[in-house]
């Protein structure tokens, strides 16, 4: 006999086990099922080990920049050994923290591989799941109400490419090299890429970025990829745009691979000793059943509104299967948000406009709505307003003062559209941002906010008066 459940959430990543919680706590029998370790790609091959990584690579940097401060630290040696056992302890830590919460809340894990199935035996409708056990167990069937695809992504890979996985690797491979390489050309400069490059100028690494767009991190607004390009170029980081890389021209042999691109119609060979591609991400969706549905994909995305509804309506989907921001925190918004859909729950559907969006790089890149550019596309009379972090005392006193803020508003009735920053502390400060957004504030709202002094904070609200015609610093 099947076991019954009222919700089957296939995935246990950020998104998936948020809205296994979620679900637990209005009443629902849950199941979950992961074939890998709880808590998915970001916890144990993107956002938190990278993080971690980034973390020394600051501390490193600060470390060999301290003489700035009256701090003599001569003779400072990076371990990249200890470096790695940080950060997998920091990892470990937090699987056994969402290990406990599904504990909690009584939510059954199952360790297998899902495949949803078609009408059956089970079932009159298409929704029942199958789950493969890879050590023999005879497969088991789960029979719910409603199901929940969360099965994330992994990385895209170039056409033609063979990856080693040592020196030729995708970002999941770097988070485990055992050895610092002297050189790495890195395919890609969005989100990854970028935040790689970083890192490893950091540690002391040559790094060089082939990006196939007109400019580093393509989904942010202009003047932020720019100021992105300047500082990176400052620090050493070798960087072509609109490179388009020639697969059938690498070289490869065990310390050293060589690339071949067009850089605006000039042929190049771009040594390293190792070669990192970081071209995006692609849906976990090709061997989980969704041809026994009528569930509908676009461009290797299920297709859902804004609930995460499929055309299956017991059916929802979430995270990176999903079409739009393919970020942690929007997956486990997402989750929240379809949960309490199925359940009847007054729930507003996803709105991508409040969706804060982060580089965790040196410096920092965040950002939320819309940019310069998007606005004008979309037919608002724009108001610009920016600020520069250097004519903040924080800032100055923190010793890290590149980077600043941009507002975007609407000239008509002054409500904000976009908040843009670039600098120390960006991904923490952008939430002042994302309360702005959710409340639908007017940027002279934010201008009238009290900020403390000294505060990197300030400089949200001098952009917002910047914005406002009534600039004070500037």
């Amino acid at each position: 006999m099947a076991d019954e459940y009222d919700l089957v959430v296939i995935g246990a990543g950020t998104g998936g086990y948020v809205a296994a919680i979620r679900a637990a706590q209005l009443g629902n029998r849950v199941a979950i099922i992961e074939k890998g370790a709880l808590g998915g790609t970001c916890l144990h091959k993107g956002c938190i080990p990278s993080k971690a990584l980034l973390r020394s690579a600051e501390v490193y940097r600060e470390v060999k920049e301290s003489a700035a401060f009256g701090v003599e630290t001569e003779g400072a040696k990076l371990d990249f050994t200890k470096v790695q056992t940080r950060k997998q302890a920091v990892v470990d830590k937090l699987h056994a923290g969402v290990q406990q919460l599904l504990q909690n809340e009584n939510i059954n894990v199952f360790a297998g591989h899902a495949r949803i199935l078609g009408p059956s035996i089970f079932s009159p409708s298409a929704g029942s799941i199958s789950i493969e056990y890879t050590d023999g167990t005879e497969n088991e069937v789960l029979v719910p109400k409603h199901v929940l695809i969360a099965t994330g992504s992994q990385p895209r890979r170039l056409k033609g490419m063979d990856f080693s996985h040592e020196n030729v690797m995708t970002s999941d491979d770097a988070l485990f090299m055992e050895r610092l390489p002297s050189s790495m050309t890195i395919i890609g400069g969005g989100v990854i890429g970028t935040e790689w490059a970083s890192m490893l100028i950091d540690f002391g690494v040559e790094v060089t970025v082939l990006e196939a767009r007109d400019r580093l991190l393509p989904g942010e607004d202009e003047a932020i990829s720019a100021e992105m390009k300047k500082q990176l170029e400052k620090r050493g980081v070798r960087i072509y745009l609109n490179a388009e890389v020639q697969t059938e021209g690498m070289h490869v042999e065990p310390e050293y691979i060589g690339v071949q691109a067009l850089v605006d119609g000039e042929n190049y060979t771009f040594a390293a000793e190792c070669l990192l591609v970081s071209i995006g991400r692609e849906a976990n969706i090709s061997d989980i059943g969704l041809q026994n549905t009528e569930i509908e994909t676009e461009d290797g995305k299920i297709v859902t509104n804004e609930w995460g509804q499929t055309k299956e309506a017991h059916m929802y989907a979430i995270g990176d299967v999903t079409q739009g921001y393919e970020l942690a925190h929007v997956a486990s918004h997402q989750g929240v948000v379809a949960v309490e859909h199925m359940n009847e729950q007054s729930s507003a559907g996803l709105n991508e406009r409040q969706m804060p969006r982060c580089t965790y790089s040196h410096p920092e890149v965040a950002s939320i709505g819309l940019s310069e550019s998007e606005a004008k596309t979309q037919g608002f009379q724009v108001k610009v307003g920016t600020f520069p972090l250097r004519a903040i005392g924080k800032a100055l006193i923190n010793g890290d003062a590149e980077g600043f803020c941009k507002f975007i508003s609407n000239g008509e009735n002054n409500d904000l559209l976009g908040v843009h920053m670039i600098g120390s502390n960006a991904t923490e400060l952008i939430s002042e941002g994302a309360l702005a957004m959710l409340l639908d504030a007017a940027d002279w709202e934010v201008a009238e906010t009290v900020h403390p002094h000294p505060s990197l904070s300030e400089v949200f609200k001098e952009a917002a008066l910047h914005a406002d015609r009534r600039a004070i610093h500037r």
